[in-house]
């Protein structure tokens, strides 16, 4: 029999030569720098690419510095021409409306009658209140002949002293019963008073929101509807912004002229009358209030007005040229250069007119960098590029 060969024994795995593994070491080492390298670049460029697509989509825009205007003598603000009191008018008593007697524009004095209001309800309510303090006083008045009588009848010993007492009691409680019942009258009175609505100072009639037969409602929290309005306008008030800057011009004293578009070629005369006494955070101005004398009733509360104010010596206002200012629904603006050349947009307060240029009373300084001609579509913040400032071209030499 022949014998079957055997497994043949593995053969041992070859020995790595001196170096071999170090080499290999090394080249994985270069391999993993290579690819290190290789991602590195692409980030580097990735970046690149980035600063360089925001540099070229930031616009380049042209930074100028406020011009010093002159000295200026008067500074023109806007202003409202408002009453020196107005008021609505509510009824104090529910009914309906019986008859007024007034409409727009009537002059009345103080305490005319306005309108007559019927509230039967009312009226029958204090009827019923006077027939129960009359019940009261009736009560009041046996109580006490009560306790007389008693309090006599104790000096013989008639009665004991518990039924005098009972007796004076129950006269005191007849008594705070009448007083209980006289108060209720008078509020009854008061309110049926108010059926007759009369003026509370003298003044003009600016509206009238009712008619015969309409039912009002007492109060004005909501339910009840105002009836008239009168405004008192022998003397006017207009409020003004004044900038920061000419604040000290507007003290209470001051005369000021005041111009209406109704009243062209006119110019009253106004006085600053008081001002808030602080600067407002948000516009950086002085609330000021002048008050105008129009007793001849040539002028209108709810006006637009010209307020003419004279300023002090040395006081000079900076000029920006018209291309420099951004016209937004909520105001005039005027884009600075600000940090990291990030577009602000900054509220101003315009003053004289020059044509191409305009007279900035408030929110910029003498050394503001201002953004000349900025595009429309600048928003607050927006990255900008400062373009470079042209040299002067030299002169061609003479030959």
């Amino acid at each position: 029999m022949t014998s079957e060969p055997g497994p043949k024994p593995e053969s041992p795995a070859p020995t790595p030569r001196p170096g071999a593994t170090r080499m290999m070491a090394v080249a994985g080492v270069c391999a993993l720098l290579a690819a290190g390298l290789g991602i590195g670049s692409r980030v580097r460029a990735r970046n690149t690419l980035k600063e360089v697509t925001l540099q070229d989509a930031a616009p380049v825009v042209s930074v100028i510095s406020p011009e010093a205007g002159s000295l200026s003598q008067e500074l023109i603000l806007p202003g409202g021409i408002e009453a020196f009191t107005e008021a609505p008018i509510y009824a104090r008593s529910s009914g309906y409306m019986k008859k007024w007697y007034v409409d727009i524009g009537a002059r009345v004095k103080k305490g005319d009658r306005l309108a007559d209001i019927d509230s039967p309800e009312l009226d029958q309510e204090l009827a019923q209140a006077r027939a129960q303090l009359g019940t009261a006083q009736a009560n009041e008045d046996l109580a006490k002949t009560t306790f007389d009588r008693l309090e006599g009848l104790l000096k013989t010993d008639s009665v004991s002293k518990q039924d005098v007492d009972s007796a004076q009691g129950a006269y005191a409680a007849r008594q705070a019963d009448t007083k209980s019942a006289a108060a209720n009258v008078r509020r009854l009175e008061q309110l049926v008073g108010f059926e007759k609505v009369d003026a509370p100072f003298d003044g003009v009639i600016t509206a009238r929101n009712t008619d015969v037969g309409q039912l009002i409602d007492a109060g004005s929290a909501g339910t009840g509807r105002e009836l008239f309005r009168i405004a008192s306008t022998d003397t006017l008030r207009v409020y003004i912004q004044v900038p920061e800057v000419t604040a000290r011009a507007a003290a209470p004293g001051v005369p000021v002229d005041i111009s209406v578009a109704e009243r062209p070629g006119r110019v009253f005369a106004g006085k600053v009358v008081r001002t808030a006494n602080a600067i407002q955070p948000a516009t950086r101005t002085l609330r000021v209030e002048v008050d105008l004398d129009n007793a001849k009733g040539e002028l209108l509360p709810g006006a637009y007005a010209q307020v003419h104010l004279k300023l002090p010596e040395g006081i000079s206002l900076p000029l920006l040229p018209v291309s420099a200012l951004l016209f937004r629904s909520e105001g005039p603006r005027v884009a600075t250069l600000g940090p990291d050349n990030r577009a602000v947009l900054v509220p101003v307060t315009i003053g004289r007119d020059y044509g191409s240029k305009l007279e900035i009373a408030s929110g910029i300084s003498p050394d503001t960098k201002v953004i000349d001609s900025p595009p429309d579509s600048l928003i607050d913040g927006q990255q900008v590029q400062v373009a470079a400032k042209k040299s002067a071209t030299p002169a061609a030499p003479k030959r």
